[in-house]
């Protein structure tokens, strides 16, 4: 954020005070260095709901042999504690939730907030999306930014990469990969399970060594705030809304600085499609017990 000078103003919350002003004095170091114009400076929750963006990334670190249960009630909490220091909130604001599990922090979060869903996103599955295109990209030699591909539904092992509607180029994936004219087998080039577990596997080896992703994170919040500032219309993968479940969960978007702007729509096949339909309805549940829990 500073180093692109996505924002005049960036402002540090956080419980503990001294890590707080030692990110502030770190950060001041960096835009010093590179001669960013942006300003960083340590902050109340008052100053934080004043602004045109408020990112949450508050949450704890997963322990190894840690349940998912016990790791997901303990960050409702922090993130129940984070919402109600920050009431009231700008009523012009965009809320970003990156703490995980993001999709079901992100529908309480809202809830919370007392913002329209459309000015509340989760940064969802962006990541693993740009994650499978990188893959993808390697395996087949072509430029990253030529894959359309995005990895959507509810954030995790129920997460759903939509290879029915892959494309280098605008090209259907398994047309742009044919050899001579003939059509590939699905898997004579890219085996879909293999590049999957791939990005799984890459994404726990560095949370396993390092305890978090904290550069592709950083990467996901940048792209969205500079997105939602400059009002650019970008399509992204975020996690948002869905009234017909009550929740959110991912799917692509064209963000603007209003927040959502409006849904793309994807043909998936009917595999993906019921996939995706599962993994919300388990979400919906999960988010009614834990109203009726608070």
């Amino acid at each position: 954020m500073v180093l692109g000078e996505v924002a005049t103003d960036l402002l540090l919350v956080d419980i503990d005070l001294e890590l707080r002003d030692a990110q502030v004095h770190d950060l001041c170091d960096a835009a010093y260095c590179c001669g960013s114009k942006t300003r960083v400076r340590a902050a109340t929750y008052k100053e934080a709901a004043e602004c045109d963006i408020i990112v949450v990334t508050a949450g704890s670190k997963w322990t190894v042999g840690e349940t998912s249960i016990n790791f997901m009630y303990r960050n409702i909490s922090i993130v129940r504690n984070v919402m109600d220091a920050l009431r009231p909130i700008s009523p012009r604001a965009i809320l970003i939730v990156v703490s995980n599990p993001v999709d079901t922090l992100t529908t309480i979060a809202q809830g919370l907030s007392g913002l329209p869903t459309s000015q509340v996103i989760g940064s969802g599955t962006f990541l693993d999306s740009a994650r499978l295109r990188g893959v993808v990209a390697d395996k087949t030699g072509v430029a990253v930014d030529s894959v359309q591909l995005s990895v959507l539904g509810v954030h995790g092992p129920a997460q759903v990469s939509e290879w029915s509607a892959a494309k280098i180029n605008d090209i259907p994936l398994e047309k742009a990969l044919s050899d001579g004219g003939a059509q590939l087998s699905r898997d004579s080039v890219l085996n879909r399970e293999e590049l999957e577990y791939e990005c799984q596997r890459q994404s726990e080896a560095v949370i396993r060594t390092k305890g978090s992703v904290p550069f592709g994170v950083g990467a996901v919040v940048l792209r969205l705030c500079a997105t939602i500032l400059a009002d650019r219309g970008d399509i992204c993968t975020v996690s948002h809304y869905h009234q017909e479940f009550d929740c959110y969960f991912s799917l692509p978007v064209v963000l603007g600085r209003n927040g959502i702007l409006r849904n793309i729509y994807l043909p998936l096949n009917q595999d993906e499609l019921e996939r995706v339909r599962k993994s919300a309805h388990q979400l919906r549940k999960m988010v009614v017990r834990i109203k009726q829990e608070a």
